[in-house]
């Protein structure tokens, strides 16, 4: 009887959603280490729909072409949040290498390293006084054949637009960094572990910044100045969070943690 109820139950974990036999494995923070002494700047004016709110028409109709939107629940990615804890990634890519970039709005200079050396010298909180030229910053410069596994797990969000294509960049970043404002087609972007805040302003509306000063640096120097009609549209995502922004509009982001995120682009 003991054997009979051990198959049984071996067959039921054989027949479990991957995603779920693997999640208890992994911390809450990935092994990442999120703690951080940034706090979780300004308020989120941006609007937020659960998966059961909104329908793929809503989507196109409303926010599409509009204006920028948190979507919540619509895809489970456990299992590639599993996939992306730090001991998974540094055991399945460690010796491979990977491509920085500098984190200023130009994006100059190209740095190959491993990125075992990557997660363990230059994963690093930003000072608020180091420039963007001199911070190193892995998102977007991955190689799709090695890291094609991993993305071959990922569930993107599917409310998708008409005579595009979507690609993925993958992005892992320090406390304190991120991307000063720039633009480009539409898109969404995932937090898998840590927190990231964006700000965005519309097309016609560009915001004042130097291209080479980080948003850090922008937050603590001139974000307190804006009078309230220059504000922008602003937001903390969290790990399960998608946040779609419209084409051309204007985009920077904080990492509030070591995060680790996902951006689809629509093409």
């Amino acid at each position: 009887m003991d054997q009979i109820l051990r198959a049984l139950l071996l067959l039921l974990i054989a027949r479990l959603p991957a995603s779920f036999q693997c999640s208890g494995a992994v911390s809450e923070d990935g092994g990442w280490g999120l703690d951080s002494s940034l706090q979780d700047e300004g308020e989120c004016n941006i609007e937020i729909r659960d998966a059961n709110s909104i329908t793929h028409t809503e989507f196109i109709n409303e926010y599409a072409y509009a204006k920028p939107v948190i979507l919540r629940g619509l895809t489970d990615n456990t299992k590639f949040r599993f996939l992306c804890a730090k001991s998974s990634l540094l055991r399945e890519y460690g010796d491979k290498t990977v491509r920085l970039s500098t984190a200023n709005t130009h994006s100059y200079r190209k740095v190959d390293v491993r990125f075992e050396e990557f997660v363990k010298f230059l994963l690093t909180p930003q000072s608020e006084d180091t420039l963007g030229s001199d911070t190193l910053y892995f998102f977007g410069d991955n190689n799709f054949t090695e890291w094609r596994s991993l993305f071959e797990e990922y569930k993107a969000p599917p409310f998708s637009l008409p005579l595009t294509h979507p690609a993925y960049s993958f992005g892992i970043a320090g406390p304190g960094t991120g991307v000063p404002f720039h633009w480009h087609g539409p898109g969404y972007s995932e937090v898998i572990y840590g927190r990231k805040r964006w700000f965005l302003y519309p097309p016609d509306l560009a915001p004042e910044f130097h291209p080479n000063h980080t948003t850090l640096s922008w937050v603590s120097q001139s974000y307190l100045d804006l009078e309230l009609h220059q504000r922008p549209l602003e937001c903390t995502i969290r790990p399960g969070e998608v946040l779609y922004f419209p084409d051309r509009w204007w985009h920077a982001t904080l990492n509030l943690d070591t995060s680790v995120f996902i951006s689809t682009f629509l093409g």
